[in-house]
């Protein structure tokens, strides 16, 4: 049985993921943390880690890139695998997970959807037979809460392909501002926020006289709690390292 700490505990993943997990016979929610929360299910719920004294095997964390710090260095003192969930990190951040992943596994991705994944891996696809042929543009949508934009997903898909396509391609996020034909060696990106979307992504390929559209449309959150299950129970059996949804599937 493995003991899961789950940090972001009263957010609306953390609960979702704490429903999840109790439909489970193969892993458990030991405790969890959230600064604004208090407990609401079978597990203690504290406000920091440092009063978090029950034993667990690995981390879920979906909170707040504001906690990182505290967070790596709990993981790395107490040495327990770390998934990370949450999305919004700048360079310095992701810079500090890197040098985390040295002392402890850490599974990081910008979203633990299986089939977001298979999107990627079909963009991927998709980019080496189209080539420069084709222009790509990414479309995202999300609820009206979000606070980043574009989407970590969409970011993932657009670095996905550049590599794919050995890093030709540079982002435009605000085509508005210049007057100007479209540069071939950009990718799109666009960000659309309203109502209680949970998370749509289109990759455009859009060449002469032909449109290519993969997409993707997440019915609900659930999808990333048993994304985030699954990645747990892959790492505990991990040495050190950085880890995504490409070594799961």
């Amino acid at each position: 049985m493995v003991k899961i700490l789950l940090s972001g505990a009263c957010g609306k993943m953390g609960r979702v993921i704490a429903r999840c997990v109790a439909e489970r016979t193969d892993c458990v929610v030991a405790a969890g943390v959230d600064l604004f929360g208090e407990t609401y299910g079978d597990f203690p719920v504290y406000k920091t880690y440092a009063d978090c004294k029950d034993e667990a095997d690995v981390i879920i964390d979906f909170s707040n890139p504001s906690a990182l710090d505290d967070l790596l260095s709990y993981a790395k003192e107490h040495q327990l695998p770390l998934v990370l969930a949450t999305t919004g990190y700048n360079d310095e951040q992701l810079a500090k997970i890197r040098e985390a992943s040295a002392d402890i596994p850490i599974f990081f991705t910008f979203n633990m959807s299986l089939g977001i994944n298979l999107l990627i891996t079909l963009a991927k696809k998709a980019a080496a037979v189209l080539g420069d042929q084709f222009d790509i543009e990414i479309v995202e949508k999300h609820h009206n809460q979000k606070v980043d934009a574009p989407s970590g997903t969409a970011i993932m898909i657009a670095n996905a392909i550049n590599e794919e396509r050995g890093k030709i391609y540079h982002y435009e996020y605000d085509r508005h501002a210049k007057r100007a034909k479209r540069d071939p060696k950009e990718i799109g990106m666009h960000a659309i926020r309203g109502g209680t979307i949970v998370g749509e992504h289109d990759v455009i390929f859009a060449g002469h006289d032909e449109v290519l559209t993969i997409s993707h449309q997440a019915q609900s959150k659930e999808i990333f709690a048993v994304g985030s299950i699954n990645a747990a129970l892959f790492l505990v059996d991990q040495k050190p390292g950085m880890y995504d949804m490409s070594q799961v599937v």
